[in-house]
């Protein structure tokens, strides 16, 4: 399975692409610096490259159809007294299972706390202690209180309320709403100069030219048929990104949150891992508390742990469930308003009874691979928050780091290109492919399947058969579903997503092979590209042995060889 199966691969030739002025009818709009993507990722850095004009294109209406405003967790950042950068990098590194890249984890933890004054003076409006401190709290694999929150559980819906005003009212910032990006730009000399974009209020292609392109299209849970993501998170920004020539990092990597609400909706409400962290309890159809069967760490061990370790329970036919009657009670309509909310709606009183809860994918660790400065291996090309890999992850998310990966990064991105003199881009032109293509999402018929099909062979725990069914389901699905745009896209970063599992024959953070249940002694990052042919091809990038972090003395993957 791959691209191909859709629509025709396309040559790295100028002249095989259909040039934007050259169609007619169309809104072509001319920008210097492109943002695509209107989440945390994407406002926050529009706000931070001012005065310099940004566009920001976003799908639907601002602060719709996104995974930020879903985040419920918070922000981790060194901020309370008791805490420290140094103890920040080390938890990031230890939960990343080798795969972290140490400077970029410094990098995150270093800055954090002044992105998170950042926010603030935004007007994100986070909770505090009677004193005016930050509240903090605990999550899993952190060894210190240090997860901001607002409103309990609705930290991302209050972040993006308060960087949505502050864009809204930023005059150096342009938001294109209802445009529905299908593919980068490239000019003669492969440098990205923008994006092909559907106008859905002209019901027309165009042209959006610029001389830098910032993509921030988060992840892809909707690839996935139990997931806590929006069902239009589908991976598209991978696929933008591989087709315009950019290595794109291992992409196996697939966090799946242990505790979703297993209430028969979709998407699958998430029960916050902050839950957990003021004392819930994971327990079986017989009120057994069984994460100790699993890992010392109990319910706060790495995320991968508990989910298998609450899949595995279900499996079993014990059941998962979530227990909040004694930690929490009666306050649990103030200090988790979102999740009682949610219960509430599917016949459910957590003050009373334990919450059904199953897995569900959650976020993304693999993603386009970035510097230090989120630029990709695409000049022109940039990558931030779930969409970019920028080294932090690892095999396994520390929870609470995305939204301050997202923040750090972005402003990383606004100080590389704020002064920056941007070269004028040669002539932009889009993929042939693309525009022989309905511009159309993929049918939901087929989404059904292709979902169903990854959540079976694709998911929590691999292995070769299993992978290979997932591939010769998806074909048959291809077979007969019709080709769109957004099917491309879709089969694009399933193509890439399967490589990078079926090559790595290991089991390491979030990718788990029953096949291969150990880890390989050399760790190492998956690089991953598509060929001329639209097939893609991994190569394993080596890294040293693992080597303490100077200032930590906590073992990471050394230099990548």
């Amino acid at each position: 399975m791959n691209a191909a199966n859709v629509a025709a691969g396309r040559s790295e030739c100028s002249d095989d692409r259909s040039r934007g002025e050259d169609r007619p009818g169309r809104r072509d709009i001319a920008t210097e610096i492109l943002i695509v993507g209107a989440g945390v990722a994407g406002l926050y850095t529009a706000l931070e490259l001012g005065p310099r004009p940004v566009t920001v294109l976003t799908a639907r209406a601002l602060g719709h159809g996104g995974s930020s405003p879903w985040a419920q967790g918070g922000i981790a950042a060194a901020v309370a007294p008791d805490d420290s950068i140094e103890l920040h990098v080390a938890d990031t590194i230890a939960a990343g299972a080798g795969l972290v890249e140490p400077a970029a984890a410094r990098v995150l933890c270093e800055e954090g706390p002044a992105r998170i004054a950042d926010l603030v003076g935004y007007g994100a409006p986070f909770d505090r202690e009677p004193d005016g401190a930050l509240k903090v709290g605990r999550e899993a694999a952190h060894s210190r209180d240090r997860v901001v929150h607002a409103s309990g559980d609705q930290a991302g819906a209050a972040i993006m309320d308060a960087l949505i005003a502050a864009a809204r009212a930023a005059p150096h910032i342009t938001i294109l709403e209802r445009m529905v990006v299908e593919d980068i730009l490239l000019d003669e000399c492969g440098r990205a100069a923008g994006a092909l974009v559907y106008d859905v209020a002209l019901g027309a292609r165009a042209s959006v030219f610029a001389a830098a392109t910032v993509l921030a299209t988060g992840g892809l849970g909707g690839l996935y048929a139990v997931t806590t993501n929006p069902v239009q998170a589908q991976g598209h920004g991978l696929a933008f990104a591989a087709r315009a020539g950019a290595v794109i990092r291992d992409p196996e990597f697939v966090q799946f949150h242990p505790t979703a609400l297993d209430v028969g909706v979709d998407p699958a409400p998430l029960a916050t891992e902050a839950l957990r962290g003021d004392g819930a309890t994971l327990v079986n159809a017989d009120g057994r508390r069984f994460m100790a069967d699993y890992h010392p760490s109990l319910e706060l061990a790495p995320r991968d742990v508990v989910a298998r370790a609450v899949e595995a329970e279900r499996a079993a036919g014990r059941g998962a469930y979530l227990d909040a009657r004694s930690a929490i009670g009666a306050a649990f309509p103030s200090r988790f308003p979102t999740v009682f909310e949610t219960a509430a709606r599917a016949g459910l009183d957590p003050r009373t009874a334990p919450l059904p809860v199953a897995p569900a994918c959650h976020y993304h660790m693999g993603g386009v691979k970035t510097d230090l400065d989120g630029r990709t291996t695409v000049d022109g090309l940039y990558a931030v928050g779930e969409v970019a890999s920028t080294g932090v992850h690892g095999a396994n998310r520390l929870a609470s780091n995305s939204l301050l990966e997202a923040i750090v990064f972005g402003a990383r991105i606004a100080r590389d290109l704020k002064g920056a003199n941007l070269p004028t881009p040669g002539q932009p032109t889009a993929p042939e492919d693309r525009l022989s293509l309905p511009a159309k999402p993929a049918d939901s018929r087929a989404m059904a399947g292709i979902r169903a099909a990854m959540s079976a062979g694709a998911a929590l725990i691999r292995s070769a058969p299993g992978l290979a069914t997932a591939r010769q389901s998806i074909d048959a699905i291809l077979a007969t579903a019709m080709p769109t745009s957004g099917l491309l896209s879709v089969v694009t970063a399933i193509d890439l997503i399967l490589a990078g599992a079926i090559a790595r024959e290991e089991s390491r953070g979030g990718h788990f092979r029953s096949d291969f249940p150990s880890p390989a002694v050399t760790p190492f990052h998956s690089e991953v590209s598509l060929g001329p042919d639209g097939h893609a091809a991994v190569r394993p990038k080596l890294l040293g042995p693992p080597t303490p972090d100077p200032t930590t003395g906590v073992s990471a993957g050394g230099a990548a060889a």
